[in-house]
């Protein structure tokens, strides 16, 4: 136990960046992503399974950052993958989820 304590000292003076020791502060030589550009394909991808005329509701998309979001992504599998991410068109994937 007495090893453990000795091996987070150096943590704590600095010579190691430890995350959560000032969650509001960014570290100065942390990475920082300038320019996130959607092409085609992104679109393509976040739009996957919606059919035109898209609702307004999907208007988010244009202030979508590089961050994480659920909605680019496949979820769930079985009759909750309403937007046909993991069903091929072949097994009746171009089909709505209540047409299935």
């Amino acid at each position: 136990m007495v090893l453990a304590l000795v091996g987070c000292s150096a943590a704590a003076e600095g010579d190691i960046p430890v995350a959560g020791l000032a969650p509001d502060v960014r570290p100065k030589d942390a990475p920082r992503l300038e320019v996130y550009v959607k092409d085609g394909d992104w679109y393509r991808r976040a739009l996957h399974g919606v059919l035109p005329p898209y609702p307004a509701s999907l208007r988010f998309l244009e202030d979508q950052g590089a961050w994480h979001t659920p909605f680019t992504v496949p979820g769930m599998t079985g009759p909750y993958d309403i937007r046909n991410w993991h069903r091929p068109a072949q097994a009746g994937g171009d089909q709505s989820a209540a047409g299935r």
